[in-house]
């Protein structure tokens, strides 16, 4: 079994046809072919059923995909550990993070990052709640940020950086919105614009409302904070959202008000795998954020 074969039956696996893999990989597809062919003989299965050159994985090659994905995360982080020990400021960290604190969070913990170690390389990746929980721990990226932090995760360790309040987003023509709060039960008749179902933001929400004993009409869904304010800022309807999301700007024609009895909270805060040590670049932001935001805390972030 050939490094290079498990490179190809991974490309294959994620394009599900030969030569388009082969055309990605600027190779023959004949040697593509040939290779795999080469792969189930040695292992004595079929991995792909074929038809011509489209191709979807077995059960038992949908099995081998996920072990061959783990090993070769293994051999990549080898060599990343070896390039970091020579020289941790050098290294790239590989971070997920979500909608939520993709415009004022993320950029603003990099940046001030980057200011003391200006060589360190990152790859970002957004994702939505649990999307970003499954690839810390498959090694796919190394860390995510996210709220709430997961508790129940025992292949996972997270830290909480900060908790942040959701506040309601109404338009300015709106009968509420000339309160200086509002409790969560005066918006029992309104119309909700939230996230889809199984997203974590709109958990929080209906799990907040079903404890008054109301369960929120949504009257539109968006898949990320822009398109939900979007959508409250054309007046149609109301949202509740992180208040990190309006540190930057309140969106046109609308009002921020703190929402009250009760106040409804995320712990916000960093992920990373139990089962794996960091690398030194990894562990170098990871110490980062812990002190960042411990020192902005003093100052209520």
């Amino acid at each position: 079994m050939e490094l290079r074969q498990l490179t190809y039956f991974i490309e294959v696996a994620k394009r599900e046809h030969v030569t388009e893999a082969a055309n990605s990989m600027h190779i023959a597809q004949s040697a593509v072919s040939r290779q795999l062919f080469n792969l189930e003989s040695e292992l004595g299965v079929d991995l792909f059923i074929r038809d011509g050159r489209n191709v979807k994985l077995t059960p038992i090659g949908r099995v081998f995909l996920d072990h061959v994905e783990q090993a070769l995360n293994v051999l990549d982080n080898a060599r990343r550990e070896i390039e970091e020990y020579l020289d941790p400021e050098r290294g790239t960290i590989r971070i997920g993070f979500p909608s939520s604190l993709a415009a004022h969070t993320l950029p603003t913990v990099v940046s001030a990052f980057r200011d003391k170690h200006p060589k360190v390389k990152f790859s970002l990746s957004q994702g939505n709640y649990y999307s970003l929980v499954e690839r810390v721990k498959t090694g796919e990226i190394d860390m995510a940020l996210l709220g709430p932090v997961p508790n129940q995760e025992k292949k996972l360790i997270g830290t909480t950086l900060f908790t942040d309040r959701m506040v309601a987003l109404l338009h300015r023509s709106h009968p509420l919105s000339s309160n200086k709060s509002l409790s969560l039960s005066q918006l029992k008749e309104e119309q909700f614009v939230l996230f889809p179902n199984g997203f974590v933001l709109r958990d929080i929400i209906v799990k907040a409302c079903n404890q008054l004993g109301f369960q929120p009409t949504v009257s539109f869904e968006g898949e990320d904070i822009d398109a939900i304010k979007g959508l409250v800022s054309a007046g149609l309807g109301i949202t509740i959202i992180p208040e990190v999301t309006l540190i930057e700007n309140i969106p046109h024609s609308t009002v921020k008000l703190p929402v009250v009895h009760p106040e409804v909270t995320r712990s916000v805060g960093v992920i990373i795998p139990r089962e794996r040590k960091l690398l030194p670049t990894e562990q170098l932001f990871y110490d980062f954020l812990k002190d960042y935001f411990s020192f902005l805390d003093k100052f209520q972030y």
